[in-house]
């Protein structure tokens, strides 16, 4: 096999072998069946029939002449990222955010198979009014435990966990974080060339946020997978096909056009299959539906291979959503509507103009309308107006405070939250502040000025060369990247306190910009070339100009990479559980106890936990206690504290961590680390 066709290849291999996997694991989780033995029985043939079809391509064929030092480069820097991410990965097992939220929900799926989480109100003597199950990211709803969030990443971390156990699920993080950087650096090879490939890996694996999400349990990972392998799919559709416009003439019906057919229809359930792993795919995946309609509109049949992917993968996702996780869809409420709004008002106007498109009187006249477009001055216009939008978010902090008041206690929490950041840093205390008028500055901490100037003019000559109608195969990847953006950058929707808030970057806002990054700095070396300048001194230029746009990101990330945070807790937590006595009831007794250790103690240590209420009395527990007596089962009192737990038994400590854990900064990027301190105390109560 030659170095361009094993690049194509290898790059694409982790969005299928990912998308094979989920489309196995929720038919058996939605059947309660979720268990080894099947999920892994099912996944082998359906992961190798994937393979088989998304690895057939004859788009390694435009690389036939790549030497193998680009490629040896890109799995060196896969390679040296995972081992670094392995050895720094983080332990976030007790419930603080959503990475031990994730961990959890898995665990339960990896023990038990099924949803929702009982809440098992016998172990302690039937309902009582005290007692509560629910916890941050684990609703009570209907009489059972809900799972905060989609089950995507749950689903993964629970293979590992099949074959490592917790330690499994949490190597899963720098897995699927070398799979991203794999991934991206595919995306290059195809879009720029597969001698820039080397360049995108680097740039992305040394960010912060791409260091800083692939050490602990985020659904960010498995979707930026899903989002970049599917554009590279659809990338191998069109090359495939073989043709030169994108979405051009018809194809004969011939065996390479079935084989691109079904190769669209991957290419679609990879990106569809995000809506699985976060529920604001759907807005990712909205440019590939109208990129979709172009095709149908064109006459060609993978159109409808695509659309018919996407539809199946987001309509997954939809299910699982509404049936798995609909408290978590409720309180998203506010957002979702909006976007399912959005959403189907793209999928009508994409019908509309499929229709108009195929009508003979007006696709004539629509289409002699985008020629006299790409002739005249448009192009250079829309070119001048995305330099204009980025001057716009630039100067958004001067004419702009965004605030959000809270309208839930998670939101009030949030502001509490935010106010103790804004007293540790000295800033003015104001818990609605939401900083998101600094996103593009954000950016510029991440990626660096240099990266992020290079990377508008890569948006500016790739808009005009679109509308002019060349180089059509950027279209898919530019409209997806310049959607989604837009939006991360005028709403990022998230605590803003770093490195927390960069997450929402990694997803496409920091790949899509240093894609367009990486294809400006093409663009200059060929400039270069065209000015007479020799292959040395210009090689010496790209490898110059390419550590040049490196030193910024390392001055960022460089207190991340060699810093381990979060460690120690799952030898803690295991214990904790085998402190905890057989047949035991765990009563929590105590807020942040409750909060952090509830689904930890019902999940990893399989022992029935209810938490009592605000306003529960001595004399409450001490009614739950003889209820759990009553009950045949042993009465186990939780706290963080040795006194909370002193007046219904002896003490006893089965918990101390002491470790360090991110910090968290507003207006400043992100360096050094707080310390994180962790006690529980039990003490069970004599019978009687």
């Amino acid at each position: 096999m030659d170095a361009g066709r094993l690049l194509v290849r290898v790059t694409v291999a982790p969005a299928l072998l990912v998308a094979a996997w989920l489309v196995v694991a929720l038919p058996l989780l939605m059947a309660d069946v979720f268990r080894p033995v099947p999920a892994i029985a099912l996944f082998v043939p359906v992961a190798a029939v994937a393979l088989w079809l998304g690895l057939r391509s004859r788009a390694g064929e435009a690389f036939r002449d790549v030497p193998w030092w680009p490629v040896a480069a890109v799995l060196a820097i896969t390679v040296a990222f995972l081992v670094l991410q392995v050895v720094m990965c983080s332990e976030q097992v007790v419930v603080r955010r959503d990475p031990a939220s994730y961990v959890q929900f898995a665990t339960w799926l990896k023990n038990e198979g099924s949803l929702p989480i009982p809440l098992s109100q016998s172990a302690f003597g039937g309902p009582d009014p005290v007692l509560h199950y629910d916890s941050p990211a684990f609703y009570q709803h209907d009489g059972a435990v809900v799972p905060q969030f989609m089950a995507g990443l749950p689903l993964v971390l629970a293979l590992g966990g099949w074959v490592g156990g917790t330690h499994g699920m949490l190597l899963m993080a720098p897995l699927l974080g070398a799979c991203c950087v794999l991934a991206f650096a595919g995306l290059v090879a195809r879009l720029v060339g597969p001698r820039w490939a080397p360049a995108g890996a680097l740039l992305l694996a040394l960010t912060l946020p791409m260091l800083y999400v692939s050490r602990s349990a985020f659904s960010e990972l498995p979707a930026i997978v899903l989002l970049l392998g599917g554009l590279s799919l659809m990338y191998d559709v069109r090359a495939g096909k073989g043709g030169s416009g994108g979405c051009g003439g018809a194809p004969p019906h011939n065996q390479q056009g079935r084989v691109a057919d079904l190769k669209a229809f991957l290419g679609g359930l990879a990106l569809g299959l995000i809506v699985l792993v976060r529920i604001d795919g759907l807005r990712d995946i909205l440019p590939a539906f109208v990129f979709a309609g172009l095709y149908v509109a064109r006459g060609r049949s993978v159109g409808y291979w695509t659309a018919a992917g996407l539809v199946l993968g987001a309509g997954a996702g939809l299910l699982e959503g509404l049936t798995q996780s609909r408290p978590y869809l409720s309180y998203l409420g506010p957002s979702l509507r909006p976007l399912l709004a959005i959403s189907a008002a793209v999928v009508a106007a994409t019908i509309l103009m499929v229709v108009l498109l195929r009508w003979d009187r007006t696709g004539s006249r629509l289409r002699g309308a985008g020629a006299a477009v790409a002739r005249g001055r448009l192009p250079g216009a829309a070119a001048v107006l995305t330099v204009l939008v980025f001057v716009g978010f630039t100067l958004r902090p001067l004419v702009q405070t965004v605030r959000r008041v809270p309208g839930t206690h998670d939101d009030e929490m949030n502001v509490r939250f935010i106010e103790t950041v804004q007293r540790i840093q000295h800033l003015p205390v104001d818990g609605t502040r939401q900083y998101s008028e600094n996103s593009l500055y954000w950016v510029a901490w991440y990626i660096g000025v240099p990266a992020l100037l290079l990377a508008v003019l890569g948006a500016a000559l790739l808009v005009r060369r679109l509308m002019r109608g060349r180089s059509t195969e950027w279209l898919l990847p530019y409209a997806t990247v310049v959607w989604t953006t837009t939006q991360v950058l005028v709403r990022p929707g998230i605590t803003p306190d770093h490195p927390w808030a960069s997450r929402r970057l990694i997803g496409l806002v920091i790949p899509g910009l240093l894609l367009f990054t990486v294809f400006a700095s093409a663009w200059a070396v060929k400039r270069l070339r065209r000015l007479g300048y020799g292959r040395r001194t210009v090689r010496v230029c790209a490898v110059v100009g390419v550590a040049l746009m490196l030193v910024p990101i390392v001055l960022t990330s460089g207190g991340l990479l060699v810093t381990r945070t979060e460690q120690h807790e799952v030898a803690a937590v295991d214990g904790m559980c085998d402190a905890l006595p057989p047949r035991g009831s765990v009563v929590v007794v105590e807020q942040s106890t409750a909060d952090r250790f509830l689904q930890v103690v019902r999940g990893m240590c399989g022992v029935p936990a209810a938490r009592t209420t605000g306003r529960a009395t001595s004399a409450d527990v001490r009614r739950v206690i003889a209820g759990v007596a009553g009950a045949g089962r042993r009465p186990v009192i939780m706290a963080a504290r040795r006194s909370d737990v002193a007046e219904y038994g002896t003490p006893r400590r089965v918990l101390l961590v002491r470790t360090r854990q991110d910090g968290r900064t507003l207006t400043s990027p992100p360096g050094g680390t707080w310390g994180l301190s962790m006690e529980v105390w039990i003490a069970e109560p004599q019978a009687g």
